[in-house]
């Protein structure tokens, strides 16, 4: 099994910042990928931010502001979030792509989700 945890949500004003991180354990025998997802109330779940290797990829919203690193030694991989906008209001989610041992094919699985709440 694989789980992964999330951490670094919170309230934070206007124009603030907050690192979320986002570690995976438990029978990890390769990572394709991480990333982050959010969800606000009433919407669908929308793609935020991707690290694959050395690539990254994020929604043209985030962009110049969020910024995603990985510690491939840790299995984690975080979320820095600069210029926070209310609209950024939602429940971040993280997720892999992750193989447990060689002999299985990828799967992905999700963190539990954190809140973050972007408000004066």
């Amino acid at each position: 099994q694989v789980q992964l945890v999330e951490s670094g949500g919170g309230l934070v004003q206007p124009g603030g910042s907050l690192r979320l991180s986002c570690a995976a354990s438990g029978s990890i025998f390769s990572i394709a990928l991480m990333g982050w997802c959010r969800q606000a109330p009433g919407n669908v779940r929308e793609l935020v931010a991707i690290s694959s290797g050395k690539s990254t990829t994020y929604a043209d919203s985030v962009k110049g502001r969020f910024t995603i690193s990985s510690d491939n030694a840790k299995n984690t991989v975080y979320l820095q979030m600069d210029s926070l906008k209310p609209e950024d209001t939602a429940v971040y989610y993280c997720y892999g792509v992750i193989r447990s041992n060689r002999f299985s094919d990828s799967s992905t699985y999700w963190g539990q989700g954190t809140q973050v709440t972007v408000s004066s």
